[in-house]
């Protein structure tokens, strides 16, 4: 059964907006609420960067339903593993079957200004997050962990509160070495839209195919794809709205090892305006604009979270709500009728 999410956008609101507008995607029908977790945004004038850790407690709290979690988290710079780890089984005791652990391999943006770290190449940052991946899964199995990796080590360490349920770790790839490895020992796969198509059906997820076929730790394998759409009954306000989000039109050999938000910022400004809708579904037509979200779960993605650009966060919650979500469960599987909030 296909699962529809929202997006809380850390970097473009704070966090006392983003508690009311997942509220509202709860109450609206929404499954999932995923939340980035950047120390600094991808823009210095208006931007904003709320700890989505103590943000998932205070949503937890603030919700009944829905899966919230992270989309996603470095797990190697700011953090050590082992506080993580700590941090999920917290609130998977509080929020049973809630919560999803998503997890990269980070940005400069984030881990630079953060530690003073010299900014690693792909090899160091893949090879950190695989050990805290054994690291953090062994907390939550083991009753005393002492680890030496190479880049972690813990001492008769325990986590003494643990979910009875176990809190899956979903791994975000964009290229093949990583999806491999996301196939082999993720619970789930995150992905984000608009790239090219190849890159998901003949990279991504054979890759991923070919990582669950060597040893996958997981007999229900999620597949989750961030989809950004700008989605309105104005097409020049959708259009527009794509104009925040300029920056996730960089490539990321553009913006991977900038660390500067004003720098991220000048960049993504001097994006013309067709390349920065380029990631989005643009469309003011419901049936078009799932037609084209259907690509993706024709792909294999059962699990669509959906980033919405504009500043009118209630707005888009209450358009999709009403004209997409109920075509998107009717087409592809789903309840008919909005998930009740207990």
């Amino acid at each position: 059964m296909l699962k529809l999410g929202y997006k809380a956008s850390a970097e473009q609101f704070g966090p006392t907006e983003l508690l009311q507008f997942s509220r509202l995607a709860e109450q609206s029908g929404f499954d999932s609420v995923f939340i980035s977790d950047h120390f600094q945004p991808w823009k210095h004038k208006g931007g904003h960067a709320p700890f989505s850790l103590a943000w998932l407690g205070a949503i937890g709290a603030l919700t009944s339903r829905i899966t919230i979690g992270t989309s996603v988290l470095t797990p190697t710079f700011r953090y050590h593993p082992s506080v993580v780890a700590q941090a999920f089984a917290t609130l998977g005791v509080m929020f049973p079957g809630r919560i999803v652990l998503g997890v990269g391999t980070g940005e400069s943006l984030n881990e630079v200004p953060s530690t003073g770290v010299a900014w690693p190449d792909f090899k160091e940052r893949f090879a950190r997050l695989r050990e805290a991946v054994t690291l953090m899964r062994r907390l939550w199995t083991e009753e005393r962990v002492t680890f030496e990796g190479q880049y972690y080590r813990t001492k008769d360490a325990t986590i003494y509160d643990r979910p009875a349920i176990a809190v899956p770790i979903y791994i975000a790839a964009a290229g093949a070495l990583i999806a491999k490895y996301a196939g082999r020992m993720g619970d789930g796969l995150i992905c984000t839209s608009g790239k090219a198509g190849e890159l998901y059906a003949e990279t991504i997820l054979p890759k991923v195919l070919e990582g669950r076929e060597a040893g996958s730790r997981a007999p229900d394998y999620i597949r989750m794809m961030e989809v950004k759409v700008s989605f309105d009954t104005d097409m020049k306000r959708a259009q527009e709205d794509t104009r925040n989000w300029a920056v996730l039109a960089l490539t990321p050999e553009e913006k991977t090892s900038v660390h500067s938000p004003e720098e991220m910022e000048r960049l993504a400004a001097g994006l013309s305006a067709e390349r920065a809708a380029s990631r989005w579904i643009v469309s003011t037509d419901p049936d078009e604009h799932v037609e084209r979200i259907g690509y993706y779960v024709d792909l294999g993605f059962g699990h669509l979270v959906f980033h919405a650009p504009g500043p009118d966060q209630d707005r888009f919650i209450r358009l999709y709500a009403e004209r997409i979500l109920p075509r998107l469960r009717r087409r592809f599987g789903g309840p008919d009728e909005t998930p009740k909030v207990a």
